[in-house]
């Protein structure tokens, strides 16, 4: 099945992924303006009036770019609203994306029929981010137009699947658009996710450590000096599993190694003067791949030249794997 054609304009496979604190509109200008998808949680915007404003920027400057660019246009842009009953600002939120008429939402934590209805009445599509088939089912049945297969190693809230695995079984029953997340900071895993047949890469730590991210340059060097093995997984923080910074948690006073479950239902947390949301830092395991803080547009162009070296060198392959015999 083809993308949509909300996806005619990228130069890149890609989706940013949408990052509690550290997406904004600088960001995500500058990941549409490189040729993928940009993206932001509206509860990044506080208050909730803001989000008013980020929406107002954020299509203008695209809008701008545009009129000033024909032939090389901005990718879209997307908004993830957290459909969780524990957010009071879904219906405020969601009133402001048909309103600008948001043409990407992703939704987290959750599958409502009325989200993916509100996308569609202006012509938008919805993405829904998913850790196994009974989600990913689930999300289909009320009317989401895609998947993000959340797997093993991504940042954040993520699951326990292998991404083989995951993609595999998703494609032996859904035909339409898939995404994959889970450890993805190089040109060559973006075409390697495609290989296995998901349509669209799905990244977020590698842009913790852009000039334009809303973070602190303490969890920006964190991110260029880690490595998979500093990740870890934890549902403690709030109440859903996922994947977090070790040197964070050792500077909240935490035994990375000996955390206790949380409460499921919980949905903050504080240890002393540490928040889950401002001090535990939420990371994948790709972060290996990230040597230095750019500008955005700076790593999506050397994610490029890293997928295209890739179909080069799988296409001088080819070949020679042809000419083998079969067993």
């Amino acid at each position: 099945m083809a993308l949509p054609p909300v996806f005619d304009t990228l130069r890149l496979p890609v989706v940013a992924a949408p990052m509690f604190i550290i997406s904004n509109p600088d960001l995500v200008i500058a990941q549409c303006k490189a040729g993928i998808v940009g993206s932001f949680p509206a509860l990044n915007a506080r208050p909730a009036e803001q989000l008013h404003d980020w929406l107002q920027t954020i299509t203008e400057e695209l809008d701008r770019h545009n009129q000033a660019h024909p032939d090389s246009p901005a990718a879209p842009f997307a908004v993830n609203q957290i459909v969780h009953r524990s957010n009071d600002r879904l219906m405020h939120d969601l009133e402001a994306c048909v309103k600008f008429r948001v043409p990407i939402i992703i939704t987290s934590l959750g599958a409502r029929e009325e989200v993916n209805e509100a996308a569609h009445s202006y012509g938008g599509i919805t993405l829904h981010d998913v850790i196994n088939q009974r989600f990913a089912r689930k999300a289909i049945e009320k009317g989401a137009d895609g998947l993000i297969a959340v797997a093993w190693g991504a940042g954040g809230h993520a699951g326990q699947l292998s991404p083989f695995a995951f993609v595999q079984e998703l494609r032996e029953w859904f035909d339409g658009p898939i995404l994959l997340s889970g450890a993805i900071a190089h040109g060559g895993a973006i075409l390697a996710a495609q290989a296995m047949g998901a349509d669209l890469a799905y990244i977020g730590s590698p842009f913790i450590a852009t000039e334009e991210a809303r973070a602190s340059d303490a969890y920006k060097q964190a991110v260029v000096a880690g490595h998979a093995e500093d990740i870890v997984y934890t549902n403690l923080f709030t109440g859903v599993h996922g994947n977090y910074l070790r040197s964070s948690i050792e500077a909240a006073g935490l035994d990375p190694d000996h955390l206790p479950q949380s409460d499921p239902s919980q949905m903050n947390f504080s240890s002393g003067s540490s928040k889950a949301w401002r001090d535990i830092w939420g990371c994948g395991q790709g972060i290996g791949r990230v040597e230095r803080v750019l500008p955005a547009a700076a790593l999506i162009a050397r994610l490029a030249r890293e997928y295209e070296a890739a179909r080069a060198r799988l296409a001088a392959a080819a070949p020679a794997s042809a000419a083998v015999a079969p067993v």
